[in-house]
């Protein structure tokens, strides 16, 4: 097991079932995990930019080490988890994208398909997620372009 970390997690109502089984495998593990909604019982159909922007909020100011955002697809979390200045989300949906999303790109922020994957897949993808390092090297110059078009400056 690496190390321990505070993870914020929400989902929409298409990943709640998959929060609901992702949640226990994370404590077992001693993470310290923050469960940021929606919550079950409800029924009803819930927005999930708000959960993203949430999420990535408690990992940008540092309440969180990093932060897991469940949908349907994934595709609209991902795309509102990266409109956060400070947040690199990663879709994953296989291993490959999950390995390249921590070693190449330091993804702070998972994003995974409940439509996508089942519950085992995810589970496996979301503990490689957390224990693959950042390669650093060449992707560390890549990582500053990309924090410098947050800030809207020009690139060499």
């Amino acid at each position: 097991m690496g190390q321990t970390m505070r993870i914020a997690i929400a989902a929409d109502h298409n990943g709640l079932a998959l929060k609901a089984h992702l949640i226990p495998l994370l404590t077992a593990q001693g993470h310290e995990v923050d469960d940021r909604g929606a919550h079950d019982g409800d029924g009803e159909v819930v927005d999930y930019p708000p959960l993203c922007a949430d999420v990535c909020a408690r990992v940008t100011d540092g309440r969180a080490d990093r932060g897991i955002v469940l949908g349907g697809s994934g595709m609209g979390e991902v795309i509102a988890c990266n409109k956060i200045p400070g947040i690199r989300a990663g879709l994953c949906h296989d291993r490959f994208t999950t390995e390249i999303s921590r070693g190449n790109n330091d993804a702070n922020v998972i994003v995974m398909g409940a439509k996508v994957l089942d519950h085992e897949t995810a589970a496996r993808l979301l503990d490689l997620w957390l224990t693959t390092p950042f390669k650093g090297g060449r992707h560390q110059h890549r990582l500053a372009q990309i924090t410098a078009l947050e800030r809207g400056e020009p690139l060499p």
